[in-house]
């Protein structure tokens, strides 16, 4: 492994640490606020940036979305969402020991396989080389496109299974394309166009959790948007960007690590029970 490929991985940890902890005071802020609508943009923007938890909780998210996008210019997307999605795991033990809530038995079977995904990561590592590809950029685009499309999809049946879950998922549907498009930003070039599906992404993805978070608990909104903005990720990383698996064993231990903080991530992911 190439020292770019490890402080990468080492900034992708510190990036999901920043970013969890402002979901959650996000979580706590957006919940005490008037209801807050998409049909009026203006008027939630102002709420939210009255509110001064808000602010604290998206200055974290955006001092950790910065160190994301030094981590994707010195290693691999899959690789970098891995252990963002494996970070996940330590930061739900870490958190609920610091407010002296219990794990429930399925979170903690989370923590274990997503740390367990993280010790095959890195195992995994130990002689691979990780090749930076740029990928076809007809089959990003139309990735991306078909991802906008389920995002919106899942918002027209919100009545059917829940806001809040609703929420959670076209937001993480949405975050994903804001990640892949960073990756292939940072590519430079005329894939700097990619910076207008990264601002919609991450804008849309960010308005839904807030009004996501005033109908669900932060473990459902944010739980479900992390799991499949690093699941989507990962998959594109292979599927459209070619970047290489190991052969032989290294391999197996990378498609182990990717299965296992994608089970983990769904495992912390549960929905709770929601207000109508």
């Amino acid at each position: 492994m190439s020292i770019g490929t490890a402080l990468g991985l080492g900034l992708a940890f510190l990036s999901t640490g920043l970013i969890q902890f402002a979901y959650l005071r996000e979580h706590a802020a957006a919940a005490a606020l008037p209801a807050l609508s998409l049909r009026r943009p203006l008027h939630s923007l102002r709420l939210l940036l009255g509110d001064r938890t808000w602010l604290k909780g998206f200055s974290l998210e955006t001092g950790g979305f910065g160190l994301y996008v030094a981590a994707l210019a010195l290693a691999s997307l899959a690789l970098v969402q891995s252990v963002a999605a494996g970070g996940i795991g330590l930061l739900a033990y870490i958190s609920a020991r610091l407010s002296g809530r219990r794990l429930t038995r399925r979170e903690l079977v989370g923590v274990g396989v997503s740390i367990l995904g993280l010790l095959a990561l890195g195992l995994s590592l130990g002689g691979g080389h990780n090749p930076d590809r740029p990928g076809s950029t007809i089959e990003i685009a139309a990735w991306l496109a078909a991802t906008t499309v389920a995002a919106g999809v899942v918002l027209a049946l919100r009545h059917r299974i829940g806001v809040a879950v609703a929420s959670g998922i076209a937001g993480g549907l949405l975050f994903s394309v804001g990640d892949i498009a960073t990756k292939v930003t940072t590519q430079g070039g005329a894939r700097f166009a990619f910076v207008v599906p990264l601002i919609a992404g991450y804008t849309l993805g960010t308005a839904l959790l807030q009004v996501g978070y005033q109908r669900g608990g932060a473990l459902t909104v944010a739980g479900l948007a992390t799991l499949l903005t690093n699941a989507l990720p990962i998959a594109a990383g292979t599927v459209v960007l070619g970047e290489d698996v190991p052969a032989g064993t290294l391999g197996v231990l990378r498609v182990l690590a990717f299965a296992a903080v994608t089970i983990g991530a769904i495992l912390l992911a549960r929905p709770e029970k929601v207000r109508a």
